[in-house]
């Protein structure tokens, strides 16, 4: 079944949004062992970004949270009362939590953008938080499952994410052809990226030799093409941001002494969700320059928001590599290469660190680490210290504009935001 094309709706024109900061805990803790739990992944982003804002709580209007899988994880659901306990100025605000799978912090921010922009709300806390080291490994893989179409695409598959993005490798494989090291040359990048973020899960790894190739012992399959390393790895972690209105921000950089026109704010967006089997998405597509179109939808659809003509307005781009073949899917979707092409601007190292156009410069998921529910919102808060030159040793010189992808499931929900500087 295929179905007719769809083109963004009529634009209107809406009131801008603003990022004033935010943070993000240290995705390399193992919370449960600290003998924490969620609330405290949840509270301490939501404080520290508080305090490194500025903003006092009573001053925040209305809170989202993002997050895939608490129930399952921990046993807790309606988020929104725990995000009331982080502050007594929060009590009493009206607060949502939001489920969109891997683009749980996206649909978070998209959310929180809508209430800015409806004039309802001056100031927004978003959240995104999942707690997933408390259960081994192979359990947490079978809970993440969850997000795949039950049990059509699950059952008998011990782990089934890995599963399905194999077929994505195998339909890339089919339709252009795909070769090893180009996905191992962006694993490689992602980690090296990550040794100098001191936030990120993998920065004190130590990658055995031959981790990236396709070496058995060092490198093993966990199911058809995709092999360990290949893979982000299981996280606990929480982030933050403060978003606001145009008003709100003036008054805000006025108090702190600095100029509106340095602020990040996010320019466009796009929001789109396909069908849910990975394998009919794969099908519908055959013929198709693009392996899913409703991806490059949604590219399309924030770039026009944005009023930009494509990537070569963007300084950086912060991508959802869960896998390294989202990884490379997301380099032609977003447009740095043609459809099928990715290990061109791999090969002559645009996409890479120091490129002209690098992606991923904290490490990306994969690096960094995926608390599903917070990587959107993490996302986002590193657009924003790349647009206003606060990513310390990540930092891409004179970054301005930076783009996110993210993504929900077998790409299901996918969420596009463009963040550019202010006086951009």
């Amino acid at each position: 079944m295929t179905a007719s094309p769809r083109v963004a709706p009529r634009e209107r024109s809406l009131p801008p949004v603003f990022v004033l900061g935010g943070d993000q805990t240290d995705f390399a803790r193992n919370v449960t062992r600290e003998g924490k739990g969620l609330f405290d992944l949840l509270g301490e982003a939501a404080v520290c970004a508080l305090e490194y804002t500025g903003v006092p709580a009573r001053d925040i209007d209305v809170g989202h949270v993002g997050s895939f899988l608490p129930e399952l994880y921990t046993g807790q659901s309606h988020l929104g009362g725990l995000l009331a306990e982080v502050h007594p100025d929060l009590a009493g605000i009206p607060v949502t939590r939001h489920e969109a799978a891997c683009a749980s912090g996206g649909v978070a921010v998209l959310a929180a953008m809508a209430d800015l922009q409806a004039g309802r709300y001056d100031v927004a806390l978003v959240a995104g938080v999942e707690l997933m080291r408390v259960l081994p490994g192979f359990e947490s893989q079978q809970k993440l499952g969850a997000a795949a179409w039950v049990p059509r695409e699950t059952e008998g598959i011990a782990y089934p994410w890995p599963e399905l993005f194999s077929h994505v490798a195998e339909e890339y494989e089919r339709r252009h052809g795909l070769r090893r090291e180009h996905l191992a040359a962006l694993a490689r990048n992602n980690y090296d990226n990550a040794r100098r973020n001191p936030r990120a899960q993998t920065r004190k790894w130590t990658l055995p030799e031959g981790a990236l190739g396709e070496d058995d012992k060092e490198n093993p399959v966990i199911a058809g093409r995709t092999r360990r390393y290949d893979a982000s790895p299981v996280t606990d972690g929480s982030a933050c941001v403060v978003l606001a209105s145009a008003d709100y921000a003036a008054g805000w950089a006025q108090r702190r002494g600095v100029p509106v026109a340095g602020l990040a704010r996010i320019e466009g967006y796009g929001h789109r969700t396909a069908r849910m089997g990975m394998k009919d998405k794969l099908t519908a597509s055959r013929g198709e320059p693009y392996v899913f179109p409703h991806v490059r939808g949604a590219v399309l659809d924030a770039f026009s928001r944005a009023r930009i003509e494509g990537p070569s307005a963007l300084s950086a781009v912060e991508l959802h590599d869960c896998f390294t073949i989202s990884h490379y899917m997301g380099i032609d979707h977003l447009g740095l290469a043609p459809p099928g092409e990715p290990f061109r601007v791999i090969e002559d190292g645009t996409v890479l660190r120091g490129g002209k156009l690098p992606v991923n410069p904290g490490g990306g998921l994969m690096g960094i680490g995926h608390p599903v529910g917070a990587t959107g919102v993490r996302m986002l808060l590193d657009a924003q210290k790349q647009v206003t030159g606060e990513a310390g040793e990540n930092q891409v010189p004179g970054a301005r504009r930076v783009a996110t992808l993210n993504i929900g499931g077998s790409a299901t929900t996918a969420v596009v935001l463009v963040v550019g500087r202010a006086d951009s």
